[in-house]
């Protein structure tokens, strides 16, 4: 259900990591904090060499592990015993280590896999940008532009094996962060809902399984829909479905009743954003139509912890300059400038919401 357009988002678990004072001592709060980085290298090495799978059926010593893999029996029981610190892995007697429900994401095989999530740290695309950093701070330019010299839609356009990997970092958010909204929010509603930037169309499957009677538009560049569709396919809804190349920067695909943006808006400053809304006001079908936006939020009031505020910082690096995550009252005067108005949001995990637009 919507939740009135006021008030204080509710903290989410994920978002203890942005609690100050979560562990009391300042010296220890302090290694935890700058070790952060070491556990994300640590689960990105896990998950690209893929050693939750060979924990799939149960505990397993380290040295079939480390034969099945490729890898180092000495270094990979190290790796293995740190992450067991983290709860990704159990130890167990013998230098077995066996899965934890954190572990169990890092799974390429089950539904909901987090492993595209966690291989993205590994990728030497991702730190190169964020090793600029203080430049980025310095200069107000992109990090990623600063590392690589072009932005990130050209060198994806240009690395196919990094673009797959970010498709399956965003399959791996739609399907586990962003398909909870859809379960909250009446989609029913729409004949038509367009998924714009939907990637692999793993959102947009999710909607038109749980609505019968909806029909779904899955629109995204053209590099990315050849090779989109899977997702539709296994829920069986692909009949149901059209899958449409273009640029919502120049257009979206008419006769839509929603249009959908999930995990994308961020990644463009204000004055495009105002643009895209023009777009979806122009395309909607009727006055009833909606343009929704599933979005990590931050929250209005600046003392209130929150995941995404480090999620903003990774749009800082990564992203052009002006790409940001916003608040409910940032959007509100976004949707004002394109003749649009805010409705609602509906609430997601930790501090992802779907932000509701209807004409003005």
């Amino acid at each position: 259900m919507n939740r009135p357009e006021h008030g204080m988002e509710p903290l989410h678990p994920t978002d203890a990591a942005a609690l100050p004072g979560a562990v009391a001592d300042p010296v220890a709060r302090m290694m935890q904090l700058t070790s952060g980085a070491w556990i994300a290298q640590a689960l990105s090495a896990a998950a690209t060499l893929g050693v939750a799978d060979e924990m799939a059926a149960g505990p397993r010593p380290v040295s079939e592990i480390a034969k099945a893999v490729g890898a180092d029996e000495t270094n990979l029981y190290r790796l293995l015993r740190a992450l067991a610190d983290a709860q990704v892995f159990e130890e167990i007697p013998d230098r077995r280590f066996a899965l934890t429900p954190v572990g169990e994401l890092l799974r390429e095989d089950i539904h909901g896999s987090m492993r595209g999530w966690a291989h993205k740290f590994a990728r030497p695309y991702h730190r190169a940008a964020w090793g600029q950093l203080l430049e980025v701070l310095r200069t107000g330019r992109s990090g990623f532009d600063l590392a690589h010299g072009m932005s990130g839609f050209e060198y994806l356009s240009r690395n196919p094996d990094d673009a797959e990997s970010l498709d399956a970092e965003m399959t791996s958010i739609a399907t586990r962060l962003t398909a909870p909204i859809v379960q909250r929010y009446d989609f029913g509603r729409f004949g038509t809902v367009v998924d714009c930037g939907g990637g692999r169309g793993a959102l947009l499957a999710a909607i038109l399984s749980a609505n019968p009677r909806v029909r779904g538009v899955l629109y995204d560049l053209p590099h990315v829909v050849e090779r989109a569709g899977q997702p539709l396919v296994e829920a069986g809804v692909l009949d149901r479905c059209e899958l449409v190349g273009g640029s919502f920067l120049d257009s979206v695909p008419a006769g839509g009743d929603a249009y959908l943006f999930s995990q994308v808006i961020h990644n463009w400053d204000d004055e495009a954003v105002v643009r895209i809304l023009s777009n979806c006001r122009a395309r909607l079908r009727s006055e009833d139509g909606r343009v929704l936006f599933a979005e990590y939020l931050i929250p209005d009031d600046p003392r209130q912890p929150s995941l995404s505020k480090l999620i903003d910082l990774e749009m800082m690096v990564i992203c052009e300059p002006g790409a940001q995550h916003r608040t409910r009252e940032d959007f509100r005067r976004l949707f004002r400038r394109a003749g649009l108005r805010l409705v609602g949001v509906t609430d997601g995990p930790g501090s992802l919401g779907l932000v509701e637009a209807a004409l003005a």
